[in-house]
């Protein structure tokens, strides 16, 4: 999602697991894939797989790096504009509340964020996870020189922690917030302005 979000095109995922190659290392690597067939990325991205095949394990470890391509037209850091609304996609899960959340269609995920991007109207999106979502509004504001201020009252908690990326933070322009809430099928929330 964090490669997606800023504009990359990803081309090369590599996930280094620390776990035997069977079965628990089939298992891992046939998750990535489904998610990648999930946001449409299968048929771009080359995978490496890595598992320990030298001594025993006994817990589970993994690790994911992504490579992604972008010019700098494409890039989407630094371009909020005063005024921009900051909009929520999907609420915030962490433990245990993730996997209820993924079921009721509460989460953003990868295919919302492909969906964002083909829009003109979002102008950023970062995807949150446990610094929260006001940590990552006034990041997004930081980064074009700007202010966040948040929406009052608001009935989404933007300091608990969202866990694994299960809410897509977009920077959009205002008059847009319908056409963003018809782009994706997951709870919308304006939480705030840039200014």
């Amino acid at each position: 999602m964090e490669a997606l979000s800023v504009g990359a095109a990803p081309v090369c995922l590599a996930s280094t697991l620390m776990v035997e190659p069977e079965p628990t290392g089939v298992e891992i690597i046939r998750g990535i894939r489904e998610e990648l067939r999930y946001a449409r990325l299968d048929s771009r991205v080359v995978m490496a797989d890595s598992t320990e095949k030298n001594i025993p394990v006994r817990q589970t470890g993994v690790g994911v790096t992504v490579i992604g391509i972008a010019t700098s037209r494409s890039l989407k850091i630094g371009r909020c504009r005063c005024g921009d609304a900051i909009v929520a996609v999907g609420l915030p899960h962490v433990g245990v509340e993730v996997i209820a959340g993924e079921k009721e269609g509460k989460i953003a995920d990868t295919r919302d964020v492909c969906n964002l991007l083909k829009t003109d109207f979002v102008r950023e999106i970062i995807p949150v996870g446990s610094q929260g979502i006001l940590r990552e509004a006034q990041t997004i504001a930081a980064d074009s020189d700007l202010r966040f201020k948040p929406r009052r009252p608001s009935d989404l908690d933007i300091r608990k922690s969202a866990g694994p990326a299960t809410v897509a933070l977009c920077a959009c322009r205002q008059a847009y917030f319908s056409e963003l809430c018809e782009s994706v099928q997951k709870p919308v929330n304006a939480i705030g302005s840039l200014e």
